[in-house]
Formats: C-alpha cells, structure tokens, sequence
C-alpha cells in the first residue's frame, strides 16, 4: 500500500481487513489440532520461537543505540544508558528477595529513565493536547482486503498458531486468546506465570487505551532505556525456544533440520536483498526469519522421514496407556 502511493489511513485499513480474514485461519486450524500434532512438533516451536527471539534481538539493540535512523544512533551515551539498564536487571533478578526479582525490568526501567533524565537525555516535553478520554471508534480507518497482502499475512498466522503451542508448551499454561513470545521472557526472569497477573495487565491495557495521555507520558522514556529492557526480554525469547529444542530428541534428522532452518532464516534476516529479483508474492512469504525458517522447518519435517525408534518413543504415552480400558 506504501508502495502504491497509500495514506496511513489506507495502510491501516488494509491491515485491518487482511487481518480480520487472517483471523479465520486460526480458527480453521484449531478444528484440527489433533492432526496437526504431526506437523506442530516441540521440534518445529522451538525453532519458530529461537527465531523470533533472535530477530526480536534486532529491535532491542537497535533501541538500545537510539533507535531506528536516530541521528546519535550508537553515541556513547545511549550505549552507556541501555547498558546500565541491562545491568540493573541482572543485578536485581539475582536477588533473593522475591518482590525485587518480580520488579526487575520495572525498576530497571524507573532507574534508566532517572539516570536518562540527570544526564540531559531525557527532557519532558509538554504533554499534547488529547482528549481525557478516547473512546474507540468502530472502522475509523476504513476496512479493505487484497489478496496479495492476505497470503503472506496468512501464512503468518499459521506461523503464529505453531508458535501459539510452543510459548503454552514453554508455559505450561492453558489456551488464551493468542499469545506473545515476548511473555516468555518476562516469565523467564520474574518466575511469574499466573494468570491473575494477565487480568491485572488487561485492566492496565485498557486504562492505556481509555486515556491517551498515559500512553503519551509512558512514550517519553527514551529508546536506549527500553532498548536495554527489551534486548534482555527477547534474548531470554531466543533462550525459551533453545530450551524446547533440547526438550526433542536431537539425532541427525532433527540436527539436520534445525540447521537448515536456521541457515534459512537467518540468511535472509542477514541478507534482505537476495529474493529482490522474485516475484512480489514470494518476497511477501519469504522475507522474514520467521517464515522462512518456519516453513523451511516445517517442510522438512514432513518431508524427511521419523526414525522408528524416535517415532515409538514419541507415540508411547505411559500415562495415556494406563488410562486405556483392558
């Protein structure tokens, strides 16, 4: 749509009809997640999920120099600010006092933005004339659909649907509406998997939304302060996704496979250029790490046969057979 010469209004649009469609994907898909079982395998999650983690990794540490095109981008200064952040979150996680573990990234982004504000970094600017409260307006930005931006669009929900049972198979935890990986790494290193936390960040979220001068305060933190914050989130993504692989019998299919999706995945995350030259369709599906290395994983998992003592192992299930009627 950018490429069409598209206002933000009509990106928006486009993005919420593509995704309002996407949406039936997933619901198609949890109809036959029993069957799907064969393909959304601890080996396929913990792939998708290491990937995500590591392509996450990008976001925090371009955030942690200044941010994306930042003129000072990499000063010492920003470096300096995101490092004391990381630290800060070290420190207070290896603590033995629970509340002070659970409060590490919130404090370490309290104490980030103080250090951000002595130091000249942080300067409050005058709050923007919004409203007290903004109330949501059904279909503002319009509503469209294309096809070309659905497929790839689609694909990503799948994606999401195989990453959705690696983050609950990381948490233990039940089905929730969708989830994010990023959640992995805050439970990670705060310990704190309960669901009533959810509902107390859901009431927050809203607050966010209802009153939009909370969110204009809460975007005045400067980039290097949440670059240092995140960076250890998405790296502790990257780590859930290492832990489920090493939960799946590593022989040299799996070996094989788990080398060949990383080496795809990351190839293109490093090299953004090399499908310039294919088809719009195929630079839409492929382009990401997350894709490409998903569905690299994906097919040869389907493609390349199980072991048959690998597949009996996975097959026995000592409580289910005890469950089975004489």
């Amino acid at each position: 749509m950018k490429q069409r010469g598209g206002s933000p209004e009509d990106i928006l649009a486009m993005i919420f009809g593509v995704c309002f469609f996407g949406a039936a994907v997933q619901i198609v898909l949890s109809r036959f997640i029993g069957q799907l079982r064969r393909v959304i395998t601890p080996l396929v999650t913990g792939i998708v999920i290491t990937l995500i983690g590591i392509s996450l990794i990008k976001v925090g540490i371009t955030d942690l120099g200044g941010g994306f095109n930042a003129p000072d981008f990499g000063a010492p200064a920003n470096l300096a600010l995101g490092l004391f952040v990381v630290l800060t979150i070290i420190l207070l996680n290896r603590s033995n006092t629970p509340w002070v573990r659970l409060s590490a990234i919130i404090i370490g982004l309290a104490l980030g933005s103080l250090a951000a504000w002595f130091s000249g970094k942080l300067v409050p600017q005058a709050l923007p004339d919004l409203p007290l409260v903004s109330l949501p307006t059904p279909f503002r930005f319009g509503f469209n659909f294309d096809w070309s931006a659905f497929l790839p669009i689609a694909l990503i929900y799948l994606i999401s649907s195989i990453e959705t049972v690696g983050d609950l198979t990381a948490n233990c935890s039940a089905f929730p509406n969708t989830t994010f990986a990023q959640n992995n790494g805050v439970i990670q290193l705060t310990g704190v998997a309960s669901r009533y936390v959810g509902l107390y960040i859901g009431v927050l979220l809203f607050c966010l939304g209802l009153f939009p001068l909370i969110g204009a305060v809460l975007q005045q933190i400067p980039k290097p302060v949440l670059g240092g914050a995140t960076l250890v989130m998405f790296g502790s993504v990257a780590a859930a996704g290492v832990r489920i692989l090493a939960q799946a019998p590593l022989d040299r299919r799996s070996m094989l496979i788990i080398a060949t999706s990383f080496g795809v995945g990351l190839g293109i995350a490093a090299q953004p250029n090399l499908l310039h030259l294919m088809p719009t369709l195929v630079q839409n599906l492929f382009d990401s790490a997350i894709t490409s290395g998903g569905i690299t994983a994906i097919v040869l998992c389907l493609l390349l046969p199980e072991a048959k003592a690998s597949t009996a192992a996975a097959n026995h299930n000592p409580e289910r057979d005890s469950l089975e009627p004489l």
